[in-house]
């Protein structure tokens, strides 16, 4: 089954920026031909979809993260991508990508983001 390896986060200090990744091993797995989403998960609290990208490129993100992440999919690279901009502290987390609007595969380890001042 597919396996999900999530790549690009660290430490930034509010307003920066950082562009985290997502690539899949272990099987055949197209990211053009699945629903897709990037999840994040804060101390303390539950697991939610920030942003998401249908198979057709239609594009959508929760309110709080609006305007400044941007969801893309290189099918080239058959890699998916976040841009994350104008970072605050509220966006530490932990980032995960899979399927949307539901993670039903196999979660990767995700990769950590913490803003801090």
């Amino acid at each position: 089954q597919v396996q999900f390896v999530e790549s690009g986060g660290g430490l930034v200090q509010p307003g920066g920026s950082l562009r985290l990744s997502c690539a899949a091993s272990g099987s055949g797995f197209i990211f053009s031909l699945s629903n897709m989403g990037w999840y994040r998960q804060a101390p303390g609290k539950q697991r939610e979809l920030v942003a998401d990208i249908t198979r057709s490129g239609r594009t959508d993100s929760v309110d709080s993260v609006k305007g400044r992440f941007t969801i893309s999919i290189d099918n080239a690279k058959n890699t998916m991508y976040l841009q994350m901009n104008s970072l605050k502290p509220e966006d530490t987390a932990v980032y995960y990508c899979n399927v949307a609007p539901v993670g039903r595969l196999n979660w990767g380890l995700g990769t950590q983001v913490i803003v801090f001042s």
